[in-house]
């Protein structure tokens, strides 16, 4: 858990960082989302935010060795309460009474489901399994491409889910790789599928940041990251919890996730003058 905690940690500062690059990158010209993320990528913030977030998936990889994947989905998710206090204590972003309750209660969620989680699960996943990852990861893609052309009212909900699934698509994907031999490697849709899925996520991300409502889009993409790979790995590779606790790690995911819901809005980027700007980032 200290691992996935770890992950959180990293995301969660990525995020006040990566937001407030991509709002500078959108005023820099026209172009798509191609032209978006590279101006993006000019940042040294996006940079910073992306070296956090390569950290971040490390600690990832290491936590989902060892813990199911609902707990580590759950404690991504609480990356935006560290958000939520990064933008407090270095941008001057006010938290409400509310929203530090908040904070709490993914706090108070995690723990239950630290002591409540048992060890991953030992079932490989199935070939079919593989390739419906990767199926998923290509269809996010697509959706990705066509994604900021979409109608207003639906376009942040659907961006987020998207890059929900997209990062979930790379959770599971990391237990279905069971060798690090190159050849083995190269034959396996669950590789591919880590790669496309996760490309195609920060490209909704990327396009998420700066286009429609980011609460939306932010809600949408704890709830994409979090209940369809945790059904996955509790369905298909054997997630279990400690004995006599299933209620416990339930009730905990639940608080977890829905402490981070409350939090969404911090999805949206900082301005330089502390304040929260509507419509403009998401999680790192």
């Amino acid at each position: 858990m200290v691992c996935a905690l770890g992950a959180a940690v990293c995301f969660g500062t990525a995020t006040v960082l990566q937001a407030v690059a991509a709002r500078a990158a959108s005023t820099g010209g026209g172009g798509g989302d191609a032209a978006l993320l590279l101006r993006a990528l000019r940042q040294w913030r996006y940079l910073a935010g992306l070296g956090l977030d390569g950290l971040g998936f490390v600690f990832q990889i290491v936590a989902l060795r060892s813990l199911p994947i609902y707990a580590v989905g759950a404690a991504l998710a609480s990356s935006l309460a560290v958000t939520a206090v990064v933008a407090a204590r270095l941008l001057g972003v006010r938290l409400s009474g509310v929203e530090w309750a908040a904070v709490g209660v993914v706090c108070a969620g995690l723990a239950m489901l630290g002591l409540a989680s048992g060890a991953e699960g030992h079932r490989d996943g199935s070939m079919a399994l593989k390739w419906a990852m990767l199926a998923t990861a290509v269809a996010v893609l697509l959706l990705g491409l066509i994604g900021g052309r979409l109608p207003e009212r639906g376009r942040a909900l659907t961006l987020g889910l998207g890059a929900g699934f997209g990062f979930g698509v790379v959770e599971v994907a990391v237990r279905l790789i069971d060798s690090l031999e190159p050849a083995t490697l190269l034959t396996n849709p669950a590789t591919y599928a880590l790669l496309v899925g996760g490309g195609a996520a920060f490209l909704l991300l990327t396009t998420a940041l700066q286009r429609g409502s980011v609460t939306t889009a932010t809600a949408g993409l704890v709830i994409g990251e979090t209940l369809g790979p945790a059904a996955v790995g509790v369905v298909w590779l054997g997630d279990r919890t400690r004995d006599g606790l299933e209620w416990l790690a339930v009730l905990g995911f639940l608080v977890a996730v829905a402490g981070a819901l409350a939090l969404a809005r911090f999805g949206e980027a900082p301005a330089s003058g502390g304040e929260a700007v509507d419509g403009a980032g998401e999680l790192g």
